[in-house]
């Protein structure tokens, strides 16, 4: 199952062109620092900005060297359908484990639209779906009831929400059951998500604190009394954090963020800029804060 603490991968650039190398490094610090699965080419990713050909070679280069030691749900989203659909084959003939496809931005389509869109993907395609439900950015919401009947069709598996509706969490429990899979799209809602019914996120601030994440994802889901504490109190660490990411428009932050810890460098592609040094300082202090720096 995809669950625990699964990093929305930021996609690294040197001179406006992929940083392979650097990019290959991440996905290793990932493999040997706890993290749960590996989520390329998504929001924070910069999948819009990126070429058809860098999406999938952002893909490819994560499912070739994670080697199967991690699952892999490559993003593949896109507001056109047959281009989700591509992508999507794309990811399954490159043995990813599965797909994290956005719901349809800017076309506003209707609820039938929205079932329409991924039941032709999930006919085209044989690897499992995870909805990727984000209304802030995609400015449409997929419904629990449109949820219900995508769960009917063979690929359809869960949800990444990043509704910030923790009340979601227990409608799409009680319509859906536990065998749909909920992922929280928003770190600072994690604790919360997952006392509801939530298994995991797919998170920003994993990117930088990996062990810190999984550690707090997998306490968080235990029966025991001493292990819950340790998640509250890890969750406490971590709240700064994840604020700091989401100061200006993500995945800026982060990526300054992953800078100042030697992972990658905070370059972006336009129209994203790189964060502004009021921002700088509230990244430095929360790094410092949480002990990462």
């Amino acid at each position: 199952m995809f669950k625990g603490s699964n990093v929305a991968l930021v996609t690294p650039f040197k001179n406006d062109k992929l940083d392979d190398e650097t990019y290959i490094k991440l996905i290793h610090f990932h493999i040997e620092n706890g993290t749960n699965g590996l989520v390329p080419a998504g929001t924070t990713g910069e999948s819009p900005t990126l070429s058809h050909d860098e999406h999938e070679r952002v893909i490819d280069l994560c499912v070739k060297e994670s080697n199967g030691k991690l699952p892999v749900f490559a993003g593949t989203g896109s507001n056109s359908t047959e281009e989700a659909i591509s992508l999507t084959t794309h990811a399954e003939k490159m043995g990813a484990d599965g797909a994290l496809i956005v719901t349809p931005y800017y076309n506003k389509p209707t609820q039938e639209g929205l079932y329409q869109h991924y039941k032709a993907i999930n006919d085209k395609c044989g690897i499992p779906i995870i909805i990727y439900n984000i209304p802030g950015r995609s400015v449409i919401d997929m419904s629990v009831e449109t949820m219900a009947r995508l769960f009917e069709l063979k690929n359809i598996i869960g949800v990444k929400d990043a509704t910030g509706d923790l009340t979601r969490v227990d409608k799409t429990l009680k319509k859906l059951g536990k065998d749909f899979i909920q992922l929280t799209g928003n770190d600072d809602n994690a604790l919360e998500f997952n006392k509801k019914g939530g298994v995991g996120a797919i998170s920003v601030t994993a990117n930088i604190a990996p062990k810190l994440c999984s550690d707090f994802q997998r306490f968080s889901k235990s029966s025991n009394d001493n292990e819950i504490k340790e998640a509250e109190r890890l969750n406490e660490i971590l709240q700064p954090v994840h604020h700091a990411m989401f100061v200006e428009s993500n995945p800026s932050p982060v990526k300054y963020a992953a800078k100042l810890l030697n992972l990658c460098d905070d370059n972006v592609r336009l129209p994203l800029v790189k964060v502004t040094d009021p921002t700088k300082e509230i990244v430095k202090k929360a790094l410092h804060t949480a002990k990462l720096i």
